[in-house]
């Protein structure tokens, strides 16, 4: 199977808007299953549900819903799909300077202006933050675009202020860096992301692109800041976290359907990964969800 390149996503928001409001009831297929990038700052809330988080170099698990920003040209798949059981799913586009050039630059701008930069890494936002972002998200659906307009620049400033976040990557993780190096990056992205569950070597993922297995070691860690197997188990302990909450499987299905051969290994990682044993996983999540009906 040929690997997928990041693909572009032109994004154009309806005439007479400088930035686009999108809610999808219903989630849509398409590319964003796959790698995509834009130059437009995107601003998502996931009303509900769990799912994966793939951007950038980063992997990982949301559950009740998410709230992320993510800067632009970092690249990054669809956070939600037919299994994610959310009840909607809302994103924002807009381009750093959509209010005018060197509109960030006045001085009332400053939380603005950092927050946007920070975006670049991708950042995921938790606890009360995104219940109440959430809310003013959902609620701007009926505003015209000029209060729309105000009440973004009102989140971005919120968003600044607040200390319940998780940066997802090293800051400056996106094409801003040379397209050659984003470019093989994020074939071996798309590569992983497919064959997770099979054995990866790290022979093979070199040759895919081009470079000898010291070289491709030492390239992989300078860019992601993590080896080349602990980003694929990272992928794979992430998917195993998805089937745990999903899924009636037993355990030791669930390690080999996520890409482990060896039980063992799998329980001492995903606990390394996650701070519990996978049968602890499940059973403060059954506890959740009993408390919450």
């Amino acid at each position: 199977m040929k690997p997928k390149k990041p693909v572009f996503e032109a994004i154009n928001p309806n005439f007479g808007n400088s930035f686009s409001y999108t809610k999808y009831t219903v989630n849509k297929k398409g590319n964003t299953e796959y790698w995509h990038y834009h130059p437009e700052i995107e601003l998502v809330y996931i009303n509900g549900g769990s799912g994966k988080r793939q951007i950038g170099s980063h992997v990982s698990f949301y559950t009740d819903g998410d709230l992320i920003l993510i800067g632009p040209n970092l690249p990054h798949c669809g956070f939600t799909n037919h299994q994610t059981g959310n009840k909607n799913e809302i994103v924002i586009q807009f381009r750093m300077d959509f209010l005018g050039e060197g509109f960030l630059e006045k001085p009332e701008m400053e939380n603005i202006k950092s927050i946007l930069e920070r975006s670049k890494g991708g950042i995921a936002f938790y606890g009360n933050t995104k219940e109440r972002i959430g809310q003013r998200i959902q609620a701007m659906e009926s505003r015209q675009p000029f209060k729309k307009m105000l009440r973004i620049l009102d989140i971005l400033n919120d968003l600044n202020e607040s200390t319940e976040y998780q940066m997802l990557n090293a800051e400056g993780f996106s094409l801003e860096a040379e397209r050659k190096d984003n470019d093989r990056i994020n074939v071996v992205f798309n590569y992983v992301k497919e064959n997770f569950k099979e054995p990866i070597t790290l022979e093979e993922i070199s040759e895919l692109i081009s470079m000898t297995v010291p070289s491709f070691c030492r390239y992989f860690k300078k860019i992601t800041g993590k080896t080349f197997t602990k980003f694929v188990n990272e992928y794979r302990l992430v998917h195993a976290s998805k089937l745990l909450t999903e899924k009636p499987m037993s355990i030791t299905d669930i390690c080999f359907e996520s890409g482990f051969n060896n039980f063992s290994y799998f329980n001492k990682s995903f606990k390394e990964f996650t701070g519990k044993t996978p049968s602890e996983y499940r059973n403060e999540l059954k506890m959740i969800i009993s408390d919450q009906n």
